[in-house]
């Protein structure tokens, strides 16, 4: 049970309602407060709580707290160190970590290194090196459970999940502040004042214009990718995708009355896979018949050769294998490959109107 609790972003709003929810129940103590220049909210704050540590932003700011509590016991420090010894104290067993910005992460990080239990509602933490701090997480046993509205709730949701696998979609939500409902010609003419007015929420200026544009929701979707391992999409149009489908089901399916193709692809695919020299995906359905695949079947030095984008015949026309084929050829490019799909000259219109770019007998992909 969590006894002791350092707030990096105390003054702000999930900084404030941490502080409520600690108002009503008396067991736990605050170690450190932290904010940015809010000198006064945090003067109250200090005298409230009483922590052991109080910090800001700047070295004008803390100067300015430390004389409004000289009669209190409290140390003052500031800047990036000031943040760092606030989340790694040993007084603290759980740090809530709901600074705005890049600042959030030396500091999340100091706090899984010190095995903290951590409240994350610092979201560029995850957006800008989620990887690390998962990984990192996992190495030194902390616990990152986020408590900032969608994540939360999809985390408590996935609370009884035995597997990842079990998951078909997440679904992130949105009021879409002041421009809901809006049409394009009205959009035009939007300003600053206009996305700062949301109508349900006061938050600081940057995040409200976040979430007047969606960019807020972006960064929310990066974010659930990151604390929930988990890719970008699962499934299309009620299909499952499957990242590592049978090889044998798929050579029988893609060569159905070549049994001489069905061993060549078979053989020479197992052998691609298992060196790193392939990726095959595949939608299938529920009952796991593929209907839909796709893959790299040569990758070395830089280069992902594609081919094979195969949908059933009774399925072609709605977008299935339309869907498929960018997910693979965008996942590679993201990676650094250089994607080219291999086809037949009939097929070049296709594939032309997903993104690829004609070159001689090649389609090259170009993000």
């Amino acid at each position: 049970m969590v006894q002791c609790v350092s707030i990096l972003g105390s003054t702000g709003s999930i900084g404030r309602q941490s502080l409520d929810i600690i108002r009503r129940l008396p067991g736990i103590r605050v170690a450190a407060l932290t904010a940015g220049t809010s000198v006064e909210r945090m003067a109250q704050q200090c005298r409230e709580f009483s922590p052991k540590l109080a910090v800001m932003a700047t070295q004008e700011a803390a100067q300015a707290l430390a004389e409004r509590i000289n009669d209190l016991s409290i140390r003052v420090n500031f800047g990036e160190a000031g943040l760092m010894e606030a989340a790694s104290m040993a007084d603290a067993d759980c740090v809530i970590t709901a600074v705005v910005g890049m600042v959030g992460l030396k500091p999340t990080l100091a706090a899984i290194r010190a095995k903290k239990r951590i409240g994350l509602a610092n979201k560029e933490t995850l957006v800008c090196a989620g990887e690390l701090v998962m990984a990192e997480a996992e190495k030194y046993g902390a616990e990152i459970v986020p408590v900032d509205s969608e994540h939360s709730a999809i985390f408590q949701c996935l609370m009884g999940c035995g597997s990842r696998n079990e998951i078909r979609r997440l679904i992130l939500t949105c009021s879409g502040g002041p421009f809901f409902g809006m049409t394009r010609p009205q959009l035009e003419t939007v300003t600053r004042a206009d996305a700062l007015k949301h109508p349900n929420w006061k938050m600081g200026a940057k995040i409200t214009v976040d979430c007047a544009t969606l960019m807020n929701k972006g960064l929310e979707v990066i974010e659930a990718m990151r604390l929930y391992r988990l890719p970008l999409a699962q499934e299309h149009q009620g299909y499952m995708l499957n990242r590592s489908p049978s090889v044998l089901r798929l050579a029988t399916q893609l060569f159905p009355q070549e049994p001489e193709r069905q061993d060549c692809y078979y053989s020479e695919t197992c052998t691609a896979l298992a060196h790193g020299f392939a990726r095959v995906l595949a939608l299938q359905d529920a009952a796991g018949r593929p209907v839909s695949t796709v893959g790299a079947y040569a990758m070395a030095n830089g280069e992902a050769y594609m081919a094979m984008g195969e949908t059933l015949p009774e399925l072609r026309g709605r977008g299935i294998g339309g869907w498929l084929i960018p997910y693979l050829a965008n996942e590679l490019a993201g990676e650094g490959w250089t994607v080219t799909f291999l086809c037949a000259a009939e097929r070049c219109r296709f594939y032309e109107r997903l993104g690829f770019v004609l070159q001689k007998q090649y389609v090259k992909y170009k993000l």
